[in-house]
């Protein structure tokens, strides 16, 4: 069977040198008339055939019974016929050796069990022959330069799209037919565009893929609401950051209602969107709330160019009006951007301009740029010199409405990028379409709403902030873990004690006697806990003492201790009581693992504590990582301030709390085949130099596998 690589053979879907078309019709409102109606009327270069059983002509063209009727072999194929005809479509395809097909028929998946198998069965065909298959119940693509069309899209009726860099992939039809309208309209060159649909062959992740090897394409935008397949998601994202092409993604379908709960505090707090949030970060992707922001951010790097867009949180704002810097300054700090106070020489220079300038951070140039608009590149080149600062956003109202202030502020731009070519500036500016063409072709971005640029400045220097392409993990053998491991919270502390997490001095009890000894040899002051296969959060049934500092004390503790567990789970085993030292003092983190269904092990921390779930200030990334790796998810913790000696409080030990996640992801590779989740909760990090102690932990193994009935 050929193993297609992601992304590969699909060349032929955007640049075939001929195309057949299965139902194809001389009615141009149906599915099988519209892609042929497209193709001429756009001037596709290449070869044409009509396949209708009736043969005959099909819109002026010969149409041909059968593809065996084609002498030729066409490189793409359009499938528009009912659902009972297209598999003997796709196999006639492969027989003839077409290298793709585009099935844009529907009655598949979406329609239940029987439209299930017949999609199955289309997959199959796929994979044995290695023809690259799209669909079914898809809108199809597009390979502008080309001409080639292999869709209905409504998209398509009054215009054509017009070539450029930016290329859009989508699971959706419609949406993916949408953010190709807003692209036209937006005055956005496109390369090429695909949706994928049911995805029996072709998926999203083939999709980016062959964008990223597309060398007419700069920028891929991205409309995502699943992923089939995360292994090879990752790589085509690892294909896109590699060939230096921003993706940017909208994915669709963040809420978690209907879910269900999770058994450990991790599986509550890693839900799927957290998840897909993590992969998509740690790929280099960036993710965008809404469609306009998707053409906002994709339009903004087709401006600028990836290469010239610097990393950084740091914003310079001027503005001819004070009232305008507050509102954008506003929007800024809502989307994490910070403004700072511009250097003392850059504050001189301005005023050097206009004595009454507000010169600190937002720059109110005041209404003299409208009054002597020459002014304009004098402050625009004092703040640019300004090293203090990553980007710069420069509104205007109305400048660009009036010829006399516009031609002024088109000079003094033009000025300003040669004087500093690579400098991100972003224009919040409202403008005829032809002054915005101007200004994108100088390099500026524009766009109009205040919320809008912000939100388009922060996305842009988050992509220039991105991490360095993470270096492959090293090889870790799968291991089974034995079952013993997730009885109990002592044995899961083993195991994970010897894979390299910190956990304090503990033994079990099975009696009174023992608990002395093991307080005698341990000293106090010490824990108690239940020890039950039964009970996996001990809190809840009184299965906990703290704070235990004599030998008196400890025996009364003991017993009061398993007459609480008795009375509020009489059913449970007991297998005895955990004493522990006791570890004081520290901030509390919670720590675990949660095995995606799609991605595999991830690893998170967060504030810990009875607190982990109401304040939700968590960071996941995918196991394994490294210490350094570790180290910044703490830090990028809102908590972080609690480790790092905020308001006079010591500093914590970071470094041994980083190396306890790394040595908890490792873990949970290595036994991804048998465990589900982890975890540790909390994890004790003390002063620096002292360490961390894991002082509870929970394995929860994976479900075994059902066998279907027949």
């Amino acid at each position: 069977m050929p193993v297609v690589e992601v992304g590969r053979g699909m060349d032929a879907l955007f640049e075939p040198r001929s195309i057949a078309i299965f139902g194809a019709s001389d009615d141009v409102t149906k599915i099988g008339g519209r892609p042929l109606q497209f193709l001429q009327k756009y001037g596709y270069a290449g070869g044409i055939y009509p396949i209708n059983r009736k043969a005959g002509l099909v819109q002026s063209l010969p149409a041909y019974a059968t593809l065996d009727d084609v002498s030729a072999v066409p490189e793409l194929a359009v499938i528009a016929v009912p659902p009972a005809g297209v598999l003997d479509a796709v196999k006639d395809c492969a027989r003839r050796g077409v290298k793709a097909a585009v099935i844009l028929s529907a009655g598949f998946s979406e329609m239940g069990e029987e439209g299930s198998r017949l999609q199955a069965q289309i997959g199959d065909v796929a994979r044995a022959t290695g023809l690259r298959v799209v669909g079914p119940n898809c809108l199809g693509a597009i390979g502008v330069p080309d001409k080639s069309i292999a869709t209905f899209s409504v998209a398509l009726e009054s215009s054509f799209p017009v070539a450029g860099s930016v290329g859009i992939v989508s699971q959706s039809g419609n949406l993916g037919s949408f953010t190709l309208r807003l692209a036209g309209e937006r005055g956005l060159g496109v390369s090429r565009m695909l949706t994928t649909g049911n995805e029996c062959d072709v998926d999203i992740a083939d999709a980016i893929a062959s964008l990223a090897a597309d060398p007419g394409t700069r920028v891929i935008l991205c409309c995502m609401e699943t992923c089939r397949d995360g292994a090879k998601l990752t790589q085509a994202m690892a294909m896109a950051r590699e060939a230096g092409k921003p993706l940017v993604v909208l994915k669709v379908g963040v809420s978690e209602a209907g879910s269900e709960a999770a058994a450990s505090h991790t599986g509550a707090l890693a839900c799927s969107d957290a998840v897909f949030d993590a992969v998509l970060r740690n790929g280099g992707a960036i993710r965008v709330p809404s469609i306009e922001q998707l053409l906002e951010v994709g339009h903004a790097l087709s401006v600028v160019g990836p290469a010239h867009v610097p990393g950084g949180h740091r914003v310079a704002v001027l503005t001819a009006s004070g009232g305008f810097g507050v509102l954008l300054a506003d929007a800024a700090s809502a989307q994490g951007l910070a403004l700072p106070k511009l250097a003392a020489q850059t504050q001189e220079r301005i005023l050097s301009v206009v004595p009454f300038a507000s010169p600190s951070n937002p720059v109110d140039m005041t209404a003299q740029v409208s009054s002597r608009p020459e002014v304009l590149a004098r402050m625009l080149d004092a703040v640019a010199r300004d090293d203090s600062c990553d980007a710069l956003i420069l509104q205007s109202a109305n400048a660009f409405h009036v010829p006399r202030l516009r031609d002024v502020f088109l000079a003094a731009l033009e000025q300003v990028r040669k004087d500093h070519p690579s400098r991100l500036i972003l224009l919040c500016a409202r403008a005829p379409q032809e002054v915005r063409a101007t200004l994108n072709a100088m390099g500026f971005p524009v766009v109009e709403g205040i919320d809008a640029a912000c939100a388009t400045v922060a996305a842009l220097l988050r992509f220039g902030a991105r991490d360095a392409a993470r270096a492959a993990a090293p090889a870790i053998e799968r291991v089974p873990l034995a079952a013993q491991a997730f009885a109990t919270e002592a044995s899961a502390k083993a195991v994970l004690a010897e894979a390299g997490l910190p956990v304090p001095r503990e033994a079990i009890a099975a009696n009174r006697d023992e608990a002395l000894a093991a307080a005698r040899a341990m000293g106090f002051p010490l824990v108690l806990k239940i020890v039950s296969p039964d009970i996996a959060h001990k809190t809840e049934v009184g299965g906990v003492f703290v704070g235990v500092r004599s030998e008196a004390q400890l025996l009364e503790e003991y017993d009061q201790l398993l007459a609480r567990v008795a009375q509020k789970a009489p059913a449970a085993r007991i297998a005895g009581v955990l004493v522990a030292q006791m570890v004081q003092g520290g901030v509390e983190l919670i720590l675990g693992t949660k095995k995606d269904p799609m991605f595999g092990p991830m690893v998170m921390v967060g504030l810990g504590g009875i607190f982990a779930e109401i304040f939700k200030d968590v960071a996941l990334q995918p196991a394994p990582v490294d210490e350094a790796q570790a180290t910044a998810m703490l830090q990028s913790l809102k908590a972080f301030p609690l480790l790092d000696g905020a308001r006079g409080r010591p500093k914590a030990d970071v470094p041994a709390a980083a190396k306890a996640i790394a040595a908890l992801s490792r873990f949970a590779v290595r036994h991804v085949d048998s465990v589900s989740e982890i975890d540790i909760n909390p994890l004790m990090v003390l002063d620096q130099g002292r360490g961390a102690h894991a002082l509870d932990a929970l394995l929860v193994p994976e479900p075994p596998l059902t066998k279907a009935h027949p």
